[in-house]
């Protein structure tokens, strides 16, 4: 596949520094380029490697140009290269069609758009939508639903009636609808609480591989539209996460608690049970958090704070051998034996 300058400017809303006509097949980064390649750059010194590099257009900021390249300026680069990736790498389409090892309740409706690859089990009463596709060993329990354009990866298990939108993508091994954690003390063991609930994804959600979002034991966990979920994340039952959250790798949620919109939750963050989490509210890497966090808020440490206070304990703690030693030589000089 390949484009001139001039398209791809016009694809990204950008202008052409240099030769419009100029032929691009590919894209890489600056060190590996070569002559016919797309490169981007969103900083001086990645402009400058750009420069010193084969491709033959670079994709930058409008601050930028070149007397030895062709620059396609655009308002914001690593936008941009995001909008240029999809154009020279397009997901491949599948034809649709059910695959004949698959197997498919009398019941369920599929799309005639839609692909169900090999091995696939889909349940009754399902609907699954157009240009829906179920690559490869996908389970779909009896009465989801599934919107337009969602995309199952291989070994990925919905449990029975959960409710997925339009354009959602969810990874390899991810199980949604599981049984929430719910067990009571009776009579000296742990007796399990039925989980009757179910799974609701929002249009637009992507859920990484190995991901695990539990039904809610009564009601629905709520993933809202837009959000991003990293691999390996556990989300428990009703929990309810907002629009355009960014949940990173190794999070997890605990129950009933609530995240507002556009909330980021960094790498190996807890979130404990019941909890209310504002809206734009940032949690650092590895933060515990065990109360509620007001609107745009930034905290962390364990347990994590707000920001400031976090940052000013971690201050104090890395002084105290200073303050130890100082405080050992005044009792010296004051005459005071040390304990």
């Amino acid at each position: 596949m390949s484009f001139t300058a001039a398209e791809i400017a016009t694809q990204l809303q950008g202008e052409v520094l240099g030769d419009p006509t100029a032929i691009l097949t590919g894209f890489a980064m600056a060190d590996r380029a070569q002559p016919g390649d797309l490169t981007f750059a969103e900083n001086e010194e990645y402009f400058n490697a750009a420069q010193k590099s084969g491709a033959t257009a670079i994709i930058a900021d409008l601050r930028f140009s070149s007397s030895t390249k062709n620059v396609i300026r655009v308002k914001n680069a690593r936008i941009a290269f995001a909008r240029a990736l999809a154009l020279f790498f397009p997901e491949p389409a599948l034809p649709a069609g059910i695959h004949p090892s698959a197997t498919v309740a009398p019941s369920a409706h599929v799309d005639a758009t839609a692909y169900l690859g090999p091995n696939c089990v889909v349940g009754e009463n399902v609907t699954i939508g157009a240009r829906s596709v179920l690559q490869a060993a996908n389970f779909v329990g009896a009465n989801s639903v599934l919107g337009d354009d969602v995309n199952l990866f291989p070994n990925v298990t919905i449990y029975p009636r959960t409710q997925i939108g339009h354009r959602v993508r969810i990874h390899a091994g991810a199980v949604i609808g599981s049984d929430g954690y719910g067990y009571v003390l009776d009579q000296g063991i742990h007796r399990k609480v039925p989980q009757i609930g179910n799974v609701i994804l929002g249009d637009d959600v992507e859920i990484g591989a190995n991901v695990t979002v539990d039904r809610g034991a009564l009601g629905s966990t709520i993933i809202g539209r837009g959000t991003k979920i990293d691999n390996l994340v556990q989300i428990a039952h009703n929990v309810q996460i907002g629009e355009h959250c960014i949940i990173v790798a190794q999070a997890g949620i605990a129950g009933s608690s609530q995240l507002g919109n556009y909330v980021i939750l960094a790498g190996q963050v807890g979130i404990g049970g019941h909890r209310k989490i504002g809206n734009k509210v940032t949690v650092a890497a590895q933060s515990g958090v065990m109360n509620d966090i007001p609107d745009g808020e930034s905290w962390f440490g364990y347990p994590a704070q707000p920001d400031k206070e976090t940052k000013r304990q971690i201050i104090g703690v890395r002084r105290l051998p200073d303050l130890l030693r100082r405080v050992a030589d005044l009792e010296k000089k004051l005459g005071i034996p040390s304990e």
